[in-house]
Protein backbone atom coordinates (compact mmCIF):
# COMPACT_ATOMS: atom_id res chain seq x y z
CA UNK A 1 0.00 0.00 0.00
CA UNK A 2 0.99 3.57 -1.43
CA UNK A 3 1.09 6.36 1.27
CA UNK A 4 -1.42 8.03 -0.99
CA UNK A 5 -3.70 5.14 -0.88
CA UNK A 6 -2.89 5.14 2.96
CA UNK A 7 -4.32 8.37 3.40
CA UNK A 8 -7.70 7.58 0.97
CA UNK A 9 -8.49 4.44 3.19
CA UNK A 10 -7.85 6.75 6.50
CA UNK A 11 -10.20 9.60 4.95
CA UNK A 12 -12.58 6.60 4.05
CA UNK A 13 -13.01 5.91 7.68
CA UNK A 14 -13.45 9.09 9.10
CA UNK A 15 -16.02 10.36 6.40
CA UNK A 16 -17.28 13.88 7.14
CA UNK A 17 -16.26 14.78 10.79
CA UNK A 18 -14.43 17.50 10.70
CA UNK A 19 -16.64 20.36 11.92
CA UNK A 20 -17.37 23.62 10.36
CA UNK A 21 -18.72 25.98 8.06
CA UNK A 22 -18.28 24.63 4.28
CA UNK A 23 -20.66 27.06 2.73
CA UNK A 24 -18.16 29.41 1.11
CA UNK A 25 -14.78 29.94 0.17
CA UNK A 26 -14.55 33.13 1.97
CA UNK A 27 -12.86 32.40 5.49
CA UNK A 28 -15.06 33.94 8.26
CA UNK A 29 -12.20 35.10 10.63
CA UNK A 30 -11.38 37.03 7.62
CA UNK A 31 -7.49 36.05 8.35
CA UNK A 32 -4.78 34.24 5.92
CA UNK A 33 -1.88 32.19 7.67
CA UNK A 34 1.41 31.98 5.61
CA UNK A 35 3.43 29.10 7.53
CA UNK A 36 6.12 26.58 6.41
CA UNK A 37 4.89 23.09 5.36
CA UNK A 38 7.05 21.47 7.87
CA UNK A 39 5.05 18.38 9.08
CA UNK A 40 5.54 19.09 12.51
CA UNK A 41 3.16 22.23 12.22
CA UNK A 42 -0.17 21.20 12.50
CA UNK A 43 -2.10 24.41 11.77
CA UNK A 44 -5.50 23.58 12.41
CA UNK A 45 -4.69 22.51 16.26
CA UNK A 46 -2.08 25.07 16.78
CA UNK A 47 -4.89 27.71 16.48
CA UNK A 48 -7.89 25.43 17.50
CA UNK A 49 -8.89 26.50 13.99
CA UNK A 50 -12.32 25.19 12.29
CA UNK A 51 -12.73 24.24 8.44
CA UNK A 52 -14.03 27.48 7.13
CA UNK A 53 -12.22 29.92 9.40
CA UNK A 54 -9.05 30.78 7.51
CA UNK A 55 -6.95 30.56 4.70
CA UNK A 56 -3.94 28.18 5.59
CA UNK A 57 -1.01 28.83 2.62
CA UNK A 58 2.12 26.66 2.95
CA UNK A 59 5.41 26.62 0.97
CA UNK A 60 9.30 25.49 2.47
CA UNK A 61 10.06 27.92 4.86
CA UNK A 62 6.87 29.91 5.50
CA UNK A 63 8.48 32.32 3.43
CA UNK A 64 6.29 35.06 1.80
CA UNK A 65 7.50 34.88 -1.97
CA UNK A 66 6.03 36.13 -5.27
CA UNK A 67 3.37 32.70 -5.64
CA UNK A 68 2.88 33.63 -1.60
CA UNK A 69 1.78 37.37 -2.74
CA UNK A 70 -0.43 36.48 -5.52
CA UNK A 71 -2.22 34.02 -3.24
CA UNK A 72 -2.53 36.48 -0.61
CA UNK A 73 -3.72 39.03 -3.72
CA UNK A 74 -6.59 36.60 -4.30
CA UNK A 75 -7.80 35.89 -0.77
CA UNK A 76 -7.87 39.27 0.14
CA UNK A 77 -9.29 41.07 -3.14
CA UNK A 78 -11.89 37.92 -4.39
CA UNK A 79 -12.34 35.98 -0.72
CA UNK A 80 -12.53 38.88 2.29
CA UNK A 81 -9.33 38.71 4.18
CA UNK A 82 -8.08 41.06 5.93
CA UNK A 83 -5.48 39.92 8.22
CA UNK A 84 -2.21 38.11 7.74
CA UNK A 85 -0.58 35.90 10.43
CA UNK A 86 2.92 34.71 9.35
CA UNK A 87 4.47 32.09 11.24
CA UNK A 88 7.62 30.25 10.72
CA UNK A 89 9.36 27.71 12.92
CA UNK A 90 12.79 26.69 14.94
CA UNK A 91 14.32 23.92 13.73
CA UNK A 92 13.27 24.67 10.13
CA UNK A 93 15.22 22.75 6.92
CA UNK A 94 15.88 25.40 5.50
CA UNK A 95 18.33 26.67 7.91
CA UNK A 96 20.21 23.43 6.86
CA UNK A 97 20.82 24.49 3.30
CA UNK A 98 22.63 28.13 1.67
CA UNK A 99 21.05 29.47 -1.57
CA UNK A 100 24.19 28.45 -3.82
CA UNK A 101 24.65 25.26 -2.12
CA UNK A 102 21.56 23.97 -3.11
CA UNK A 103 20.95 25.50 -6.52
CA UNK A 104 24.84 23.90 -7.28
CA UNK A 105 23.09 20.53 -6.15
CA UNK A 106 20.24 21.01 -8.36
CA UNK A 107 22.20 22.21 -11.33
CA UNK A 108 24.72 19.03 -11.26
CA UNK A 109 21.89 16.82 -11.08
CA UNK A 110 19.72 17.98 -13.71
CA UNK A 111 21.76 20.37 -15.88
CA UNK A 112 19.59 23.20 -15.30
CA UNK A 113 20.17 25.86 -12.50
CA UNK A 114 16.74 27.03 -10.80
CA UNK A 115 15.70 30.52 -11.62
CA UNK A 116 13.65 30.75 -8.37
CA UNK A 117 15.14 31.83 -4.71
CA UNK A 118 15.29 28.92 -2.31
CA UNK A 119 15.11 31.39 0.36
CA UNK A 120 17.66 30.24 2.64
CA UNK A 121 17.96 31.96 6.19
CA UNK A 122 20.33 31.14 9.12
CA UNK A 123 18.08 34.10 11.26
CA UNK A 124 14.29 32.95 11.65
CA UNK A 125 13.34 35.86 13.05
CA UNK A 126 15.43 38.02 10.68
CA UNK A 127 13.21 36.29 7.74
CA UNK A 128 10.08 36.56 9.50
CA UNK A 129 10.59 40.41 9.62
CA UNK A 130 11.62 40.15 6.02
CA UNK A 131 8.36 38.68 5.10
CA UNK A 132 6.13 41.21 7.18
CA UNK A 133 7.87 43.82 5.21
CA UNK A 134 6.97 42.51 1.92
CA UNK A 135 3.85 41.96 2.96
CA UNK A 136 3.25 45.32 4.13
CA UNK A 137 5.07 46.86 0.82
CA UNK A 138 3.44 44.81 -1.84
CA UNK A 139 1.22 46.57 -4.05
CA UNK A 140 -1.02 44.28 -5.17
CA UNK A 141 -2.16 43.91 -1.30
CA UNK A 142 -5.38 45.81 -0.17
CA UNK A 143 -5.19 44.87 3.54
CA UNK A 144 -1.37 45.16 5.02
CA UNK A 145 -2.09 47.12 8.26
CA UNK A 146 -2.91 44.09 10.72
CA UNK A 147 0.49 41.70 9.45
CA UNK A 148 2.31 40.09 12.39
CA UNK A 149 4.74 37.37 12.30
CA UNK A 150 5.87 34.76 14.72
CA UNK A 151 8.30 31.98 15.64
CA UNK A 152 7.20 28.74 16.64
CA UNK A 153 8.62 26.39 18.53
CA UNK A 154 8.71 23.00 17.30
CA UNK A 155 9.58 21.44 20.45
CA UNK A 156 7.85 23.33 22.97
CA UNK A 157 4.81 24.66 20.62
CA UNK A 158 5.69 28.23 22.20
CA UNK A 159 5.00 30.60 19.63
CA UNK A 160 6.82 34.27 20.17
CA UNK A 161 5.41 37.49 17.98
CA UNK A 162 8.70 39.11 16.67
CA UNK A 163 8.18 42.91 16.68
Amino acid sequence: MTSIDLLLKRNEELGNIVPGDRSSASPSLHVAILTCMDARIRVFELFGLLQGESHVLRNAGGVVTDDMIRSLALSQRKLGTREVLIMQHTSCGLNMVTEDSFKDELEEASGLRPTWAVEAFRDVEASVRQSVRRVQTSPFLLHKDIVRGFVYDVHTGALSEVS
